[in-house]
């Protein structure tokens, strides 16, 4: 009952939400008005590339030759530094690298599940966790976290139930915000704070089966007030980056999808960020079908509202080609890249683009987040207890009681 009292308590103190919260300034927009004028159609493109550190062959030459704008699964911090600097020093672009990595429940310090986390029905625990787990990230170079995971799941075969909030679209809401607030913080300049990106968008957790990756099928009604929410929540909140699905939504993938991407996402929500792929998720639209092949991917991915490319190689290998022989235009390739750079330039990359590793030091590992990750395992922990014979009422004895 306490931590019930506590959480409405949180709920009806934020107030009602309306609108997503602004990521940019007409001083934002004219520097990216800048940016844009310099760069040539390939290095708009690059900033639409992102890779993994282990799966390319010379990432140092990518960045070199600026056709990479991000970089995931870097491992370490030593190897962010050198990459950030070949950015900032040799890139044609200067502009400099934004590295992700799945920081889901901790860094160093590791809490709880994201589903343990929903069951203390605290969002204030759940703030400061992902705050603890900014500060650290930060601390090594980390510049953007795939998550909070916000799917709503129903169905227990489904893999990925562990890194969500469950069924409940108010509590996943609750969390989705409670996760997006603790990683950005009041501040997403600072240096110790951590872009979000709310995944995967959506009804990825709707998989026919409990599959992953399989079809998704239902009414707008169903997906407007049981798959949307958690989603409109981390948008209200401020969420910089969302992650599109590898599923299909009644037919159409979620990684090409314009209703959900544009229509929704932008149109009605007013979201100024922008949407990464999964991995290899736009040139997988070949396996569903709707493309014939990966300049296809590339154009509709892009068109629906794909603002990155994750380990698809459709962007960086296509788009240039499409754009010249007008299949697109290079005004749709700007808009992706601006929301990029609005990203970057709103996340203090281009002031702090380096940790600061003397904090390293300080806060890795410290007493004060252990005793934090501590703190939020004993509220995860969900006990039952049988009153009143409640499992078999009419049959005592199968209990074991006399």
């Amino acid at each position: 009952m306490r931590k019930l009292s506590m959480f409405l308590v949180a709920v009806t103190t934020w107030g009602v939400l309306v609108g997503a919260k602004p990521l940019t300034s007409p001083e934002i927009e004219a520097r990216i008005d800048k940016i844009l004028a310099g760069l040539t159609l390939e290095q708009k493109i690059g900033q639409l590339v992102q890779v993994s550190w282990s799966n390319v062959k010379d990432p140092e030459a990518l960045v070199r030759e600026g056709k990479v704008g991000s970089f995931l699964n870097v491992p370490d911090v030593k190897t962010a530094r050198a990459l950030q600097e070949i950015a900032l020093n040799q890139s044609p672009t200067r502009i400099p690298l934004i590295f992700g990595l799945d920081v889901i429940h901790g860094y160093r310090t590791i809490f709880p599940i994201p589903l343990a986390g929903a069951a203390s029905w605290d969002p204030d625990l759940i703030r400061e966790n992902c705050r603890i787990a900014a500060e650290e990230a930060t601390a090594e170079g980390v510049h953007w976290t795939f998550a909070p995971m916000v799917d709503i799941a129903r169905d227990p075969r489904w893999g990925r139930i562990a890194e969500g909030a469950g069924e409940d679209p108010y509590l996943g809401s609750v969390m989705a915000r409670a996760r997006v607030e603790g990683f950005q913080g009041d501040d997403l300049a600072a240096p110790n704070t951590l872009v979000a990106c709310a995944k995967h968008f959506v009804g990825y957790g709707a998989a026919f089966g409990g599959r992953d990756y399989n079809t998704t099928d239902m009414s707008e009604w169903t997906l407007r007030t049981i798959y949307l929410p958690p989603f409109e929540a981390a948008v209200e909140a401020g969420v910089a980056t969302l992650m599109s699905a590898f599923n299909d939504l009644n037919g159409i993938p979620a990684s090409a999808n314009r209703f959900t991407l544009t229509r929704v996402l932008r149109q009605e929500w007013g979201f100024q960020g922008f949407v990464v792929s999964d991995w290899n998720a736009i040139t997988e639209l070949i396996n569903h079908g709707v493309a014939a092949n990966k300049a296809e991917a590339a154009e509709k991915a892009l068109r629906a509202g794909v603002d990155m490319d994750m380990m698809g190689f459709a962007y960086g290998d296509e788009l240039a080609k499409l754009v010249r022989r007008g299949e697109v235009s290079e005004a749709e390739v700007d808009r992706a890249v601006r929301r990029v750079l609005r990203v970057k330039l709103i996340s203090g990359l281009f002031e702090h683009p380096f940790p600061d590793e003397k904090r390293a030091e300080r806060v890795i590992l410290s007493r004060q987040h252990l005793e934090a990750a501590l703190r939020a395992a004993r509220e995860g922990i969900v006990l039952l207890k049988n009153e009143g014979r409640a499992c078999c009422p009419s049959r005592p004895r199968a209990c074991g009681w006399p």
